[in-house]
């Protein structure tokens, strides 16, 4: 950048994206102080190396905004966990299923936990029937990454998210949502817009 550019000669593109032509550095350099920029090259492998006048600081701004946008539309798959107990109500078994269809189409992995305590070790079953029935419940949008695995008092398994069936999904519920708020008896297709007149 600017002083830093020792070739004989470069190819210069002004601020505007204009070619200015080839010419020695000490030139260019004069021409962007002139417009109050800076000369960075772009192009080092070029023959000659291709520099560009513009406003550095600017454009490392920018740069690290689209950086950060990016970063922000990533999301970082997390191992989310849900304790179960043998004997959870009807009710509570809702709500853990709620959320742990919530996790799954956020696109995170989900690790089911049963917890036997005390005289509950006598009656596996009754947990394992549970983990079947969350299996099912949640057979639309997840696959099973592992089945489950008696580790002591625990009981786990682990849920990871399809994508390809939770984009189906989703692609369904915006579909019914537009159609539940299309007027009723109006195909689709049709609008009840009055043509524009001029």
């Amino acid at each position: 950048m600017n002083e830093r550019i020792r070739i004989a000669q470069i190819r210069v593109i002004a601020e505007d994206g204009a070619q200015l032509g080839v010419m020695t550095p000490p030139d260019a350099l004069k021409l962007a102080r002139e417009q109050g920029y800076d000369l960075v090259e772009v192009a080092p492998q070029a023959t000659p190396p291709v520099c560009r006048i513009m406003d550095f600081n600017k454009f490392k701004y920018e740069q690290q905004k689209r950086e950060r946008e990016a970063k922000k539309k990533h999301h970082i798959a997390k191992l989310k966990e849900m304790k179960f107990k043998p004997h959870i109500n009807q009710n509570d078994y809702r709500v853990k299923l709620q959320q742990l269809r919530r996790f799954l189409a956020r696109g995170d992995q989900a690790k089911v936990t049963m917890v036997f305590r005390g005289r509950e070790m006598a009656h596996l079953d009754v947990g394992r029937r549970i983990l079947e029935r969350l299996t099912g419940d949640l057979a639309p949008l997840a696959k099973i990454e592992r089945n489950p695995i008696l580790e002591g008092r625990f009981m786990t398994m682990v849920f990871s998210p399809d994508h390809a069936a939770i984009k189906r999904l989703k692609k369904q519920q915006e579909k019914q949502q537009t159609q539940s708020a299309r007027p009723a008896g109006q195909p689709a297709g049709s609008t009840d817009a009055a043509p524009a007149t001029s």
